[in-house]
């Protein structure tokens, strides 16, 4: 059996969990998968494979930027057939598009199935623009309708997904993310106090509001440091005992991890949420917004908040602080639930009854 894997749509540093995401299950699956696969890879990412036997398409061309990767895709649906045929769709059992948009349409009659990360389009449209607006409304239905089946990536983009687009049940299916735990775990750097939020600053993300929590927390705790990664972030914006490091390599981050005094995940909108179980794999404890799928991913391991009240966020921060060995104790469990290897396996079952 014979599935295709295409990561057309990857943007090398663009789509941040997405891309954990697609590079973790080609791993994943070359470790562990049963199945005979074939990566279909962007010119600017001829590595993404990673393990996996991998094609550079070069029919799909560049893209380096939103834009013009909206181009590349409408350039594919407006003339699919080279693109299908340099993909030899009719040499595969089932293909499995796992950014969320299909490129091109099947039209081949070859089995398909796409992951859906987010809809946050849906619940917050007020943080896009008009035509990032549409053009997610358009694509995001299309490749769903288009699929034999969708994976989701939590049961809470599950339950979006047959509220929104009015799915069949079984057609979709929620596959968690898993965490690499070689990577992942406590080192012997001694804690600092500093909070890290590793995210960029989009809307969802909520930074205003975790601001202002840490302008709360900082007058009994003058000595707290709060450390941002990510691109984007406005210097004119940060206030005294706030850096931001920039897009930061893994290795930084794990060290970042390793080293907070706590991790706070502030985000409006998460189609799963990653950082806060890395965090906890790496013995940091965790306060998190009591938001979309984050209590369905932390579970019991959290302290949770209401992300619309500085107050409550800042409430939440300073109990992981005053008292972290037990959430630490619980985040160790809760991460251990998530592999990348039980995540692929998943996948196999959903490319099985694509074939079948």
């Amino acid at each position: 059996m014979k599935v295709g894997i295409s990561l057309l749509t990857l943007v090398p540093g663009l789509v941040g969990g997405s891309e954990t995401y697609v590079r973790e299950l080609t791993r994943a699956l070359a470790r562990v998968g049963e199945l005979d696969y074939e990566a279909f890879v962007p010119p600017l990412a001829p590595d993404a494979a990673d393990g996996l036997p991998g094609r550079v398409i070069r029919e799909y061309g560049a893209h380096s930027s939103t834009r013009s990767r909206a181009s590349a895709m409408a350039r594919a649906w407006a003339r699919p057939g080279g693109l299908r045929r340099a993909l030899r769709l009719e040499t595969l059992d089932a293909i499995h598009f796992p950014l969320s948009v299909m490129i091109p349409p099947p039209g081949s009659g070859t089995p398909s199935a796409v992951t859906v990360h987010d809809l946050q389009h849906e619940l917050y449209p007020q943080f896009f623009s008009r035509a990032e607006l549409a053009y997610r409304r358009v694509l995001y239905r299309q490749s769903v309708r288009s699929s034999r089946i969708v994976i989701a990536i939590s049961e809470h983009a599950r339950e979006t997904l047959l509220d929104r687009y009015e799915l069949a049940p079984d057609r979709v299916v929620a596959i968690p993310l898993g965490i690499d735990h070689d990577r992942l775990r406590p080192g012997e750097e001694p804690r600092e106090s500093f909070l890290l939020y590793p995210a960029n600053p989009w809307p969802h993300k909520n930074h205003a509001r975790l601001y202002e929590a840490f302008g709360l927390l900082r007058r009994d705790r003058p000595e707290l440091r709060l450390v941002l990664t990510g691109t984007g972030h406005d210097p004119a914006a940060l206030q005294d005992g706030v850096e931001s490091r920039g897009r930061v390599p893994y290795d930084e981050l794990v060290r970042l991890y390793r080293t907070a005094s706590a991790l706070v995940f502030p985000s409006l909108y998460e189609g799963f949420g990653l950082p806060p179980l890395e965090a906890m794999a790496c013995g940091t404890p965790v306060a998190v917004s009591r938001a979309t799928s984050l209590p369905e991913v932390c579970g019991g391991a959290a302290e949770y908040f209401d992300p619309l009240s500085p107050e409550d966020m800042a409430r939440a921060i300073a109990a992981v602080l005053d008292d972290p060995a037990a959430y630490i104790q619980r985040g160790f469990a809760r991460a251990r639930l998530y592999t990348w290897e039980t995540t692929a396996r998943a996948h196999e079952d959903v490319y099985r009854r694509l074939a079948a």
